[in-house]
């Protein structure tokens, strides 16, 4: 049985050397055989900041930017994390992770160090189209629904999937946006440290919003940037992820997360490609 801060064991890492870490990512979470995109970014986030902690020079030790370049795709197991500073300042860090298993490297990413944005924005365009609690007619990811047999990130939080942007759930197409709603397990949300970087593992929570045009199978991401921009409050996330354009070969998914007070807290891009 799962405990109730699985995410919080995912981004608990064991320090090796000074700037050297390992961690161990369970197959909860997995996309299909694969180490979910936004869970490892989740975990080099996590070394980034062990590494800033460790550091009594870095003073604001929360990434607020990890750009991530997905070098191979691991297998669930033990990974190890390196570390590299390349600027200490008083409110901008900057530090280079690569996750590797054995002796491949699976990614290669740049993580800022700064203070996330507290109190009321000078400006906010937030997406409205969900409310703050998912209704009773949305689609709750059980372990037996179809895709959480592959998304199997779901086993590890509550999600919950607006049926009337999935269209690909009831076998028709539409537009490539897909809007869910993602909480944290119990433990996990009251642990600060937990619920922050489930949130920036959400900036890579959907399903390809290739799935509403017809078109799956596994749409590698190549390259994804996710910015913090606050820590999320406790509570459900609403989660809009959509597509501009859909290439021959590429297409970009934008992720807006946003917490129970209405916050944007996440935002991150990738670039992915066209399932074959």
């Amino acid at each position: 049985m799962m405990n109730d801060s699985p995410f919080r064991a995912l981004t608990t890492l064991r320090q090796l050397e000074p700037q050297r870490f390992a961690a161990h990512i369970d197959p909860t979470w997995t996309i299909g055989p694969k180490v979910h995109g936004g869970s490892m970014t989740a975990v080099v986030g996590a070394a980034a900041r062990d590494a800033a902690r460790a550091n009594p020079d870095v003073v604001a030790t929360t990434p607020v930017a990890i750009s991530t370049d997905f070098v191979s795709a691991p297998e669930p197991g033990p990974v190890e994390l390196d570390t590299e500073f390349r600027k200490i300042g008083k409110q901008v860090s900057l530090v280079d992770v690569v996750l590797r298993q054995g002796d491949r490297v699976a990614v290669r990413a740049s993580v800022t160090l700064g203070a996330p944005d507290d109190g009321e924005p000078l400006f906010a365009d937030v997406p409205t189209q969900l409310p703050a609690e998912p209704p009773e007619d949305a689609v709750t990811l059980t372990p037996e629904h179809p895709m959480a047999q592959v998304v199997h990130v779901a086993q590890g939080s509550d999600m919950r999937v607006d049926p009337s942007s999935a269209h690909f759930l009831r076998g028709a197409q539409g537009d490539p946006e897909v809007r869910l709603w993602a909480r944290p397990l119990a433990g996990d949300d009251a642990d600060v440290d937990a619920r922050t970087l489930f949130a920036v593992m959400t900036g890579d929570i959907s399903a390809p919003v290739t799935m509403n045009r017809g078109m799956f199978g596994w749409a590698p991401t190549v390259q994804l940037t996710t910015y913090v921009r606050r820590v999320p409050a406790p509570g459900w996330l609403r989660v809009v992820a959509r597509s501009s354009v859909l290439g021959a070969t590429w297409f970009e998914e934008d992720h807006t997360v946003i917490d129970s007070t209405g916050a944007v807290v996440v935002q991150s891009r990738q670039l992915a490609m066209i399932p074959r």
